[in-house]
């Protein structure tokens, strides 16, 4: 089973400045509250252009991970991403793309995380601890690891060229603030100066960025020496008045853009459009002295507006992110709480089907959570379905094996039962019969095309061998109850002989006869057979007790009685024998030990007499019952 979160495709995530590590309530006050020429008693609060370039929030949304629902034209391998990688690494630092680096990365370790869960599933399937597992070492990783580095050094080096071209201009833009102090501190020729101070404006605008640290001070120190030279400069008044109307036109320009900003329904657009109006700010020169506090407060309003939009924006933001981690938290709980394992049937699988169905459409109705945790929550999320579906199919292979199997067993009994369903040896083929039925209960279902079928297969060949006894055991019963009543009787000449009136000779005379005349009686319905029986040796047990016969002898009939309503059942005849001789051989070994012991005893060991006398009972005993073993095995082997 394949599942794809989508609430992760078609929805582009603008990250805000530092890829989210500044907030954005303090990026907004270092954008407000940057300082003009024009502004001298606000410069103390000035800060750096630099943290606030458009750049800086590109390259944080670059960063932004690339959606896991965006469908690969071809399947991606790992060998095809170092190949990528390669290829991107051979490029210029300024032409390798942040974002094409993240997700080269992200796919060949998505990759490698799945092989080595894989090899962790087969290393615990082999039998071992989970905890033991060391992931294999992989050319691949160390070859992609390798160009990472080499795209991650040229980065630097391309940082470092930045870096010191920053700190040129810094020199050069400082060299260019200590000149226009010094003419702004020589009054009398501040006037010639003009022109030059005109140029090294022109020129300090024109040289690029400085380090961020510096920027601030650098730009303060520049706006003071400006405003400065133009104090103190003694200019025609109309040229110093067009230039001031000048900029008050753009600088109004500017207000007019970020009121319009404040409208805006995409907040981060607005914000990053902010940046460039701050950006052009700065580049304009001053305005008249009587509105360049109005202006810049105007300004900065609409600026701290905007932010506060786009700081709302974020909060509200990731208090929706939290909400839908925590419906992704609770779906997953909701699916790792089935019981997989506890389903027997097919109804069950399927409905357990709907139900993790059911999850995953819940799962494509939330939106996507913080970046950090969504792509763990789905992984997550992901192996529960497909740990389920996995266990469902392997369920039905199963299932289908054991269906097959289960039909082959009764194909079977169908053929052994059609096989003897002609039989005429009454009581040895429905002994089998009914075996096979009990044998037939153990077996489970069948496919249901076939369970019909062979069933009534099954069916038809008992139900005709029983037809066919029930018809010729017709004659067999009417003399099983003839025997039934005759044994009664003797029953009931038993319980009427009387010892006192006999005499102790007679009576016993007259028990051998009866008993005798029981056993040359035939079998007796099998459904009274135990009841008869138990009423015979009750009967006949109270008569040797007050004979006073020995219980050996009372065993000894109650032994052949039972062996004669085996008959002549060879199979359990040979159990009954096979019991016995390994009675006999245990008995015979005991006796053996015993006999062995009383060697070793003498008449002087103390309490020799005693244990002497014990053992001496206890070998006549086994002796005893060596001679009934022995008599109980020669009356099966007259039935054999």
């Amino acid at each position: 089973m394949e599942l794809r979160d989508t609430s992760m495709s078609g929805e582009t995530l603008n990250q805000p400045l530092n890829d989210g590590a500044a907030t954005p309530a303090a990026e907004s006050v270092n954008i407000s509250e940057s300082v003009t020429a024009e502004c001298p008693a606000t410069a103390q609060e000035a800060a750096p252009a630099e943290e606030c370039s458009v750049a800086e929030v590109a390259a944080a949304e670059a960063e932004a991970p690339v959606s896991a629902e965006v469908p690969a034209a071809e399947p991606v391998t790992k060998e095809g991403l170092v190949e990528a990688l390669r290829l991107l690494s051979e490029k210029e630092a300024s032409e390798i793309a942040a974002d094409e680096v993240s997700r080269l990365k992200q796919q060949f370790y998505a990759i490698r995380n799945e092989e080595q869960r894989r090899q962790r599933e087969a290393f615990v399937e082999a039998g071992n601890q989970a905890e033991a597992f060391e992931p294999q070492a992989d050319p691949a990783e160390e070859g992609f690891k390798a160009l990472l580095a080499t795209v991650k050094e040229k980065k630097a080096e391309q940082r470092a060229a930045v870096e010191a071209l920053q700190q040129e201009n810094y020199n050069r833009k400082k060299a260019i603030v200590d000149k226009i102090t010094e003419m702004g501190a020589d009054v009398d020729n501040a006037n010639r100066f003009f022109q030059q101070v005109r140029d090294l404006q022109t020129e300090f605008k024109e040289i690029g960025e400085v380090p961020a640290p510096l920027s601030g001070d650098l730009w303060k120190s520049y706006q003071d020496a400006v405003e400065k030279y133009y104090d103190q400069l003694k200019i025609n008044k109309e040229l110093r008045d067009y230039d001031f109307k000048k900029n008050l036109g753009e600088k109004e320009a500017l207000v007019a853009e970020a009121e319009k900003l404040c409208g805006e329904e995409d907040v981060i657009a607005a914000f990053r459009r902010l940046q460039t109006l701050h950006d052009q700010w700065r580049n304009i020169g001053p305005v008249p002295k009587d509105v360049r506090e109005e202006i810049w407060g105007r300004f900065k309003d609409l600026s701290a507006d905007i932010n506060k939009r786009y700081q709302a924006f974020f909060e509200e933001r990731k208090a929706r992110e939290r909400e839908n981690e925590e419906a992704k938290e609770a779906i997953c709980q909701r699916v790792e709480a089935f019981e997989f394992d506890k389903l027997s049937t097919f109804a069950a699988w399927d409905e357990m089907t709907k139900k993790i169905i059911e999850a995953q459409e819940d799962w494509k109705k939330i939106g996507f959570a913080s970046r950090k945790s969504n792509n763990q929550l789905f992984a997550r999320f992901r192996e529960s379905c497909d740990k389920f579906f996995a266990a469902k199919a392997e369920f039905f292979r199963t299932m289908k094996d054991s269906l097959s199997k289960n039909l082959e067993r009764k194909i079977a009994l169908c053929e052994r039962a059609e096989a003897l369903k002609d039989s005429t040896e009454w009581r040895k083929a429905a002994d089998e019969f009914v075996a096979m039925q009990k044998e037939w209960k153990t077996i489970g279902a069948v496919a249901k095309k076939h369970s019909d079928q062979v069933w009534h297969r099954f069916l038809a060949a008992c139900d005709y061998f029983f037809e066919q006894k029930k018809k010729n055991t017709s004659g067999t019963r009417r003399t099983e109850r003839a025997n039934l009543e005759q044994k009664n009787e003797i029953i009931e000449k038993l319980k009427a002989v009387n010892p006192d009136e006999l005499g102790r000779e007679e009576a016993v005379k007259v028990v051998k006869d009866l008993q005798a005349e029981w056993q040359s009686v035939g079998h007796v319905p099998f459904s009274e057979k135990d009841a008869v029986y138990e009423a015979y040796r009750a009967v006949v047990n109270e008569l040797y007790q007050k004979l006073d016969l020995s219980q050996r002898g009372s065993r000894m009939t109650s032994f052949e009685n039972s062996i004669k309503e085996i008959g002549n059942d060879e199979n359990r005849l040979y159990r009954e024998r096979e019991r016995l001789m390994r009675a006999y051989e245990q008995r015979k070994g005991e006796l053996q030990t015993y006999e062995n012991n009383m060697g070793f005893l003498t008449a002087k060991s103390k309490n020799a007499g005693t244990m002497l006398r014990e053992m001496e009972r206890r070998v006549q005993r086994l002796k005893d019952d060596l001679a009934d073993l022995e008599q109980k095995i020669k009356v099966i082997d007259s039935k054999l």
